[in-house]
C-alpha cells in the first residue's frame, strides 16, 4: 500500500499546495495545509468560489478515506458550502471530519481557516461510500 501521507500527491493535489499534518482517529478528523496559488484569485482580490468548493471537498473526502485505513472513498451526492470571509492567495488549513459513516451514506464537514485560526469557510457533503479508486481503468 502506498504511504497515504504521500497519497495526496496527486495532479490536482499538488495544484492546491496540500500537505498532510495529521490524522486523529477518535475523532475522524483530519488536517492538512493547502497553499492557494495567485492563479487562484479573481479581480475581487479573493479565491474563486469553485475553487474555495475544492479545498473543502479535498479535506471532507481524505477524512472518509483515513477513516477507513484506506479502503474507501467518498462519492459525493451533495456538497453545500458557505463563504464566511475572503479566501486569499497563500497558506490556509483544512479541517475535515466524518459526521456519520454509515454503509450506504456518508456525512462529512469541512472548515477552512486561514494561518491565524480564522475561520473562511465551511462545508457539509452527503456521499456515498465507494472501494478506493486505484487510479488504473
Amino acid at each position: 500500500m502506498t504511504d497515504p501521507k504521500h497519497a495526496l500527491g496527486h495532479a490536482h493535489a499538488d495544484l492546491m499546495g496540500v500537505a498532510f499534518e495529521s490524522f486523529d482517529k477518535e475523532r475522524e478528523e483530519i488536517t492538512l495545509r493547502f497553499h492557494a496559488p495567485d492563479s487562484f484569485i479573481t479581480p475581487r482580490g479573493s479565491v474563486q468560489g469553485g475553487l474555495v468548493a475544492g479545498f473543502l471537498d479535498e479535506v471532507m473526502g481524505w477524512a472518509h478515506v483515513w477513516a477507513t485505513d484506506q479502503a474507501e472513498a467518498p462519492l459525493n451526492l451533495e456538497i453545500s458550502m458557505s463563504l464566511l470571509k475572503p479566501v486569499r492567495a497563500g497558506p490556509l488549513v483544512g479541517k475535515g471530519r466524518v459526521v456519520r459513516r454509515g454503509r450506504k451514506v456518508i456525512f462529512l464537514e469541512g472548515e477552512l481557516f486561514d494561518e491565524t485560526g480564522t475561520l473562511l469557510a465551511r462545508s457539509t457533503s452527503t456521499a456515498i461510500p465507494t472501494p478506493r479508486p486505484t487510479g488504473e481503468n
